[in-house]
């Protein structure tokens, strides 16, 4: 006989994940009409290098979700430390969100890059997907990169954004 675990209250996880910072991210993609769709993450993390794969977590039922799974490819724009209207205007669901920003979509791209407000971006090819909960994680098998340098990476946590700081450029290390 099992016994079970107690659940302990949405608030309280909540807060517990609010000390653990991350990176803040916005997974692009086009829905099947072309039109682009995206929406702010900061659950994304690398999970092999052999074939170079990442997960991201997508709420169940958003219109992001729904065209990555459709097309089978996304981008991972990885937000630089200025981006934090973005990473909020993307969290916010704003209909107009692309209107408002600079975006291009590369031949052959996973999704549309944001190319003002990112220092960093992962295409990917939908390689397996797993329902957990009120969201699906998405592995994503990265078939393209493209970076920018001279930018620092904008930060998730306590419940507020914040920059990367450092000494020095992590190329001199």
């Amino acid at each position: 006989m099992t016994q079970s675990l107690p659940v302990i209250p949405t608030a309280d996880f909540r807060a517990l994940m609010s000390h653990f910072p991350t990176g803040v991210a916005i997974i692009t993609t086009t829905a099947a009409d072309g039109s682009p769709r995206g929406m702010t993450v900061s659950s994304v993390c690398s999970v092999t290098l052999s074939p170079p794969t990442l997960l991201v977590c997508l709420r169940n039922g958003s219109p992001t979700l729904d065209a990555v799974l459709a097309r089978g490819k996304f981008a991972v724009n990885f937000l630089h430390g200025n981006a934090k209207p973005v990473a909020e205007l993307f969290a916010s669901g704003a209909p107009d969100r692309f209107d408002v920003i600079a975006w291009r979509q590369p031949a052959g791209a996973g999704g549309p890059h944001l190319v003002a407000d990112a220092h960093a971006v992962a295409d990917c090819r939908v390689s397996r997907t797993e329902p957990v909960g009120d969201h699906t994680v998405v592995f994503g098998e990265t078939f393209q990169v493209a970076r920018e340098s001279g930018h620092l990476p904008l930060l998730y946590g306590l419940r507020e954004y914040q920059v990367w700081r450092t000494g020095e450029p992590a190329e001199s290390r």
